[in-house]
């Protein structure tokens, strides 16, 4: 069992960066960022597949201004946001696979093993 802890959120304004962090308390293969915003479905942000190179996906709305990076010796995810936007604004959740997760399906909720509680970020105009 895996235990995964999100931090950085908070409150910045439109235009603003931010970095979360995601603490793990063992080794994963995938890890991922999802966000959920009031009344809307759980949306995929960017995922790092360690067991294929490193390679990262994003959402096409995140696309050159978020950055998801691992380090797998300390156990950590972060999430680089850049020029955010009042449509950022949500619960960012740290989501990990023991298994490798094909790239296919590195969208989708339901290939993570492991989920951490969430953490705020707010975007003022």
């Amino acid at each position: 069992q895996v235990q995964l802890a999100e931090s950085g959120g908070g409150l910045v304004q439109a235009g603003d960066s931010l970095r979360l962090s995601c603490a793990a308390s063992g080794r994963t293969s995938t890890v991922a960022w999802f966000r959920q915003a009031p009344g809307k479905e759980r949306e995929f942000v960017a995922a790092a597949l360690s067991w294929s190179f490193g390679s990262t996906y994003y959402a096409d709305s995140v696309k050159g201004r978020f950055t998801i990076s691992n380090d797998n010796i300390r156990n950590m995810a972060y999430l680089q946001m850049t020029s955010l936007k009042p449509e950022d604004t949500a619960v960012y959740l740290c989501a990990a696979a023991s298994g490798p997760v094909p790239s296919t399906l590195a969208m989708s909720p339901r290939r993570y093993d492991y989920w951490g509680q969430g953490t705020q970020v707010t975007v003022s105009s």
